[in-house]
């Protein structure tokens, strides 16, 4: 009789056996020949053996952004994953064909990313990396500057995302109180914050609350775009604290997801507003179909404070297999980076580059509202401009018509890109008032 293996169109009598005989059959393919490696992938000369297991998980960060152009990798510029891919290669827990393309190979993921020269004090990243290298966070962190820290490395579900599996996320921004002044006060680095300003700067921020159709708050959005509705959870001011004779305040602001540019922009508004540039009721305008012109405030002061994942944590940090992702133990290894690397960061760079000084020189050239244009209200915006002051040695201060008009064109030594949209603005803001008068 005819054997079933030498012959593959033989009908075998059952399933089971058909099973068998194919199995036996496709072994007997592999390895009808002398190359001892057919049916083997060749190893490449000088290829690594990786013996280890490779697992998924989660990767806390924390870091100061400045220098870097964000969080994400852009081939050619300085950014934070750069340095971070070029750690987890040297440590020896990812291979290098990985790196090259990390999403596909490695199923790398950001929870979160931030813009140029914006820090985290509580970033996540996933993905599938050799577990059983020892002390893995100590190596990682041999190869990291200073300002990139590696807290602690946990392991996860196989399907976990450090992204979609986010339930909300907290962001923080400092800023001098100043930047919240009435208008006809004099805006200098003495000023302090008085508690009817931070209480009218409270409602502001309460109206943000809830969920809102953001499109005015980011680019590239449309009013009718899904994805521009947001859920913010709450937004909180805090205590003033002075730092270099600068007095500061710091927002908190946790929501469920936020858009490029979202936070910046809403902390800006908040700015116009608490400054009388604008009424509150530009914050339902901007929520509506129409297209509304929102400031964005400097990124030097948004740090990502920190990421949640109740829902996971919930449903896996305790059933022994996998670990919680929280901060609760990094916590005093947190707030002493955000004290010698980001926060003293913030501080310095504002004291010596006056970047919220110089924005706040540019805040009048927004008209903030499309349809009625630039000419309302715009004459007393341009004259708040004067009332910016560097260096000043008194408290707040009340400036009287007369001097503002006086005051006018002064030069505030804001940059010669301020002045020079100052000169453009003014004129078009004189034509448009000669054709209005004339009509």
């Amino acid at each position: 009789m005819e054997n079933a293996l030498d012959n593959p169109n033989t009908v075998p009598k059952s399933k089971k056996s058909m099973k068998k005989q194919k199995t036996t059959w496709k072994h007997k393919q592999d390895y009808d020949g002398n190359d001892e490696t057919q049916g083997k992938k060749p190893k490449v000369d000088g290829e690594q053996d990786w013996p280890f297991r490779k697992k998924k998980v989660a990767l806390l960060l924390v870091y100061s952004g400045k220098g870097y152009l964000g969080m994400q990798r852009n081939p050619g510029f300085r950014t934070i994953e750069s340095e971070l891919f070029d750690a987890l290669l040297k440590a020896g827990v990812v291979r290098p064909d990985h790196i090259e393309e990390p999403r596909s190979k490695m199923s790398f993921q950001r929870a979160a990313r931030t813009d140029k020269g914006v820090s985290a004090a509580g970033q996540v990243v996933s993905f599938k990396m050799f577990v059983d290298v020892e002390d893995a966070v100590g190596k990682i962190n041999s190869h990291l500057p200073a300002q990139i820290h590696v807290l602690g490395i946990k392991r996860t579900t196989k399907t976990f995302d450090c992204k979609n599996s986010c339930t909300a996320r907290t962001y923080t921004y400092l800023t001098p109180s100043f930047a919240f002044a009435p208008m006809n006060e004099t805006v200098c680095e003495s000023y302090r914050i008085t508690k009817d300003v931070l209480t009218h700067l409270q409602d502001i921020l309460n109206c943000f609350c809830g969920t809102h159709n953001f499109h005015n708050f980011t680019s590239g959005k449309k009013s009718g775009d899904a994805s521009a509705q947001r859920y913010i959870m709450e937004f909180k001011v805090g205590d003033p604290f002075i730092r270099d004779d600068i007095e500061y305040v710091k927002l908190t602001v946790k929501g469920q997801s936020f858009m490029l540019h979202q936070i910046r922009k809403m902390t800006g508004i908040a700015m116009a507003i608490c400054r009388s540039f604008v009424n509150m009721d530009i914050l339902k305008k901007s929520w509506g179909a129409d297209k509304v012109d929102i400031p964005k405030a400097p990124g030097l002061g948004l740090v990502l404070d920190q990421l949640h994942y109740n829902a996971y944590n919930k449903k896996f940090g305790t059933d022994g297999m996998h670990e919680a992702i929280e901060w609760s133990q990094y916590k005093e290894e947190i707030e002493e980076f955000k004290e010698n690397f980001i926060y003293s960061t913030i501080f310095q760079t504002e004291k010596e580059e006056k970047s919220m000084m110089k924005w706040l020189g540019t805040l009048h050239l927004h008209h903030f509202d499309y349809i009625t244009g630039h000419l309302y209200n715009t004459l007393p915006l341009v004259e708040a401009k004067n009332n910016l002051k560097e260096p000043c040695n008194n408290g707040p201060q009340t400036v009287e018509p007369d001097e503002k008009k006086q005051k006018t064109n002064a030069n505030l030594n804001l940059g010669d890109e301020s002045s020079a949209i100052l000169e453009k603005t003014e004129r078009s803001i004189d034509t448009s008032l000669s054709t209005d008068k004339g009509s």
